[in-house]
């Protein structure tokens, strides 16, 4: 579109002064202006009934912006960069490439970075205005710096207490309000120390800090089994990663875990970057599935209830599915025709009757089956010896 009808514009603690000249021009030449009563006024827009101004709906929507759509000029106002953590990605997604213009300034995460001679790129930027703390656990590691969103001094209190609790107590802390204005305060000391100091309820608010003095989150699957709720349904370490290794996780996937037990294969398909639904019957177990969810803000859904019972309603389409019990020839078939799109699929058995289906069902149809032993070191008298796990065996299919 040669000519917009709607401009993005960041803007900065500065007002006006901030704003490039063509920003200006676009900001003057829109017929209404939407923002946050803060950005209205620091663009010097009136609001009220007959003004051009107009006030974000609580909360927060875009349809009133997107009614005016190719009718007259619209600006829209706000923070700092507006694909950055802004507006502009939820405007975007509504548009054609070409129906606006960007107009963007330094981000309170860039302003931030300056102040405290941070590199940008090797810091991690996050919004945690609405996302639980437990988000950062996966991210946690010595030496870790962060630029985080939240809503007031309150909530960076709160963050400081969840930081200590986690162990990270001596990481050094930032919180910064009004970043990059003549407002701008920063207030610093440790996590443990900020966590029980009254602090400020200003806003808006960015935290920084340095991760000092915890454990750092794993990297790879296998996670012991103390690190998930569970009633010792779950699959075991070793099998988890060989199993995590045979669905190949891509990021932005989607995996069915089928009687999921405690979710911890769908908990670390999660971290990988996919997202998952966990089928579960058990009501005790369906509540250690969601524990462990909230723990790692994995991107999961649990669904209670009998796997083949429920296959038809599941959303969404899965890339791969993982059955680690309760898999018989009704299942298999049921998922070859709900499936119709390529998708992988692992199974996981220990008892005899459903290892000979497996057997069967790789004679017939391929793919690779494993059979995975293993032992571990237990106390004998005043010795050690080891001791045999059940074996497990693995069969990992595709369909085409």
């Amino acid at each position: 579109m040669a000519n917009p009808w709607l401009f993005i514009i960041g803007i900065h603690p500065s007002g006006l002064d901030g704003l490039s000249a063509a920003a200006r021009r676009d900001l003057d030449d829109a017929s209404i202006v939407f923002g946050s009563p803060r950005h209205l006024a620091l663009a010097d827009v009136a609001s009220g009934e007959g003004e051009r101004g107009r006030a974000w709906p609580v909360p927060f929507d875009v349809a009133p912006v997107l009614a005016l759509r190719g009718q007259t000029r619209v600006a829209v106002l706000v923070s700092g960069d507006p694909f950055h953590f802004g507006g502009g990605a939820s405007l975007a997604r509504c548009l054609d490439v070409g129906e606006w213009r960007n107009h963007p300034q330094p981000s309170t995460f860039s302003w931030i970075a300056g102040e405290l001679g941070w590199s940008l790129e090797d810091t991690q930027c996050l919004g945690l205005h609405a996302r639980p703390f437990a988000t950062l656990t996966p991210l946690l590691s010595e030496g870790q710096r962060f630029v985080c969103l939240v809503r007031d001094g309150a909530a960076g209190q709160r963050l400081a207490d969840w930081l200590n609790a986690q162990g990270w107590g001596k990481s050094p802390m930032w919180l910064v309000s009004h970043a990059g204005s003549d407002l701008q305060r920063i207030s610093s000391g440790t996590a443990r120390e900020i966590a029980m100091t009254e602090t400020a309820r200003e806003a808006p608010l960015a935290v920084a800090w340095e991760a000092r003095g915890g454990n750092g989150f794993t990297r790879v699957p296998g996670r012991g089994i103390d690190a998930f709720a569970h009633d010792g349904q779950i699959t075991k370490s070793p099998v988890r990663a060989m199993t995590l290794a045979a669905l190949a996780p891509r990021r932005g996937e989607c995996l069915w875990d089928l009687g999921a037990g405690s979710g911890s294969v769908a908990i670390e398909w999660c971290l990988a970057g996919g997202q998952a639904v966990c089928v579960e019957r058990n009501t005790a177990r369906v509540a250690n599935i969601e524990q462990n969810a909230l723990r790692y803000a994995a991107a999961l859904q649990v669904v209670q209830g009998d796997s083949l019972a429920l296959l038809a309603q599941l959303q969404p389409e899965p890339h791969a599915v993982f059955v680690g019990g309760g898999f018989n020839r009704e299942l298999f078939g049921a998922l070859r025709e709900r499936l119709q799109g390529p998708w992988r699929l692992v199974v996981n058995a220990v008892a005899l009757e459903t290892q000979a289906l497996l057997m069967e069902l790789h004679r017939v149809h391929g793919g690779q089956l494993l059979q995975l032993q293993w032992s571990e070191a237990v106390p004998l008298g005043g010795m050690q010896t080891w001791q045999a796990a059940r074996p497990v065996v693995q069969w990992n299919w595709n369909a085409a």
